[in-house]
């Protein structure tokens, strides 16, 4: 079964709190109840502790999809990253969450804004296997609460370009599974489709973003810093005519694989400047209708939706 979800970036970015920072956590909340999406992914106003968290989204009529977790595994030992995971590892089974998102983080650049997307880590070929054996292992230990462990390919990390997603899976054991981005691959001149294709058997989690071509080369031409390409607007959503995403593409090989999972309609972009709601939106009614025609979902009832 498909579900649809949102992400509060499109309300209050996590990485630079100056995007939406003025945004209340009960508006985004009750925007994205009234568009009509079913859950939602946490963002850094949501409470950590899952009873008040989940006090938060039920009159909203949202479920809580899951968090990202950043991982630190090439700086630290597995034993200490399990100690780590466990506070947000028990909000997810607490809360029914089927996916945990994590990212390995050492080094990463994503968050700084005077750092080229050039600066970001890189791997040598003898790193991989020592790094996914840990991946695994922390994997193992989600699995046995019942929660995938779903790897966030990401700009500005270790697992960014087609060759380091290549290298993450050739050596990725078992239990990892990955989180399918289209906008990050997108963004690293990385086909979606092509990796929808390549690893659906092992996709549990998608983001829907959508990237800005010429955003894009701009920020690549001028060695812009990630948070310097999102504030320029670098991400947008399914169904905006500026993106350059073939979501039909990807939901066809979604459907071919019988995916089942969340489709989260996900864009950082600055609030003030591109409208959450009117985005957020598009988002949802795009993704259905192409999820309906690729023969990914079947109608069903409809959810109260903004007038």
């Amino acid at each position: 079964m498909i579900r649809y979800g949102t992400n509060p970036i499109a309300w209050s970015n996590d990485d630079d709190s100056s995007l939406g920072g003025d945004i209340p956590l009960e508006q985004c909340l009750s925007d994205a109840g009234r568009i009509g999406f079913e859950g939602i992914e946490k963002g850094r106003k949501f409470p950590s502790d899952a009873a008040a968290l989940q006090a938060a989204l039920e009159p909203h009529g949202l479920a809580y999809v899951s968090g990202w977790h950043s991982l630190k595994l090439l700086e630290r030992p597995v034993a200490d990253e399990r100690s780590a995971l466990r506070p947000h590892l028990d909000v997810l089974t607490a809360l029914g969450c089927s996916v945990c998102i994590v990212c390995e983080t050492t080094g990463a650049v994503h968050g700084q804004v005077d750092t080229p997307l050039a600066g970001r880590p890189k791997l040598a070929a003898s790193g991989w296997g020592g790094f996914c054996a840990g991946v695994e292992a922390i994997a193992r230990h989600c699995a046995g609460e019942g929660v995938h462990l779903a790897y966030h390919h990401h700009m500005g990390t270790v697992v960014q370009t087609m060759e380091d997603i290549e290298a993450f899976m050739e050596h990725a054991g078992p239990h990892t599974k990955l989180l399918l981005d289209t906008g990050h691959a997108a963004f690293a001149g990385v086909d979606p489709a092509t990796l929808a294709e390549r690893y659906m058997d092992r996709i549990v989690h998608i983001h829907a973003k959508n990237v800005r071509p010429a955003v894009r080369q701009r920020a690549l031409a001028e060695g812009l810093s990630f948070l310097q390409a999102v504030r320029l607007g670098v991400f947008t959503v399914p169904g905006d005519d500026e993106g350059c995403v073939d979501f039909p593409a990807v939901l066809r090989i979604a459907a071919r694989g019988h995916y089942s999972g969340w489709l989260i309609a996900e864009a950082e972009q600055d609030p003030a400047q591109r409208d959450p709601v009117f985005y957020q939106t598009l988002a949802l009614k795009t993704l259905r209708a192409m999820a309906r025609e690729a023969g990914l979902d079947r109608p069903r009832p409809a959810r109260r939706t903004l007038n």
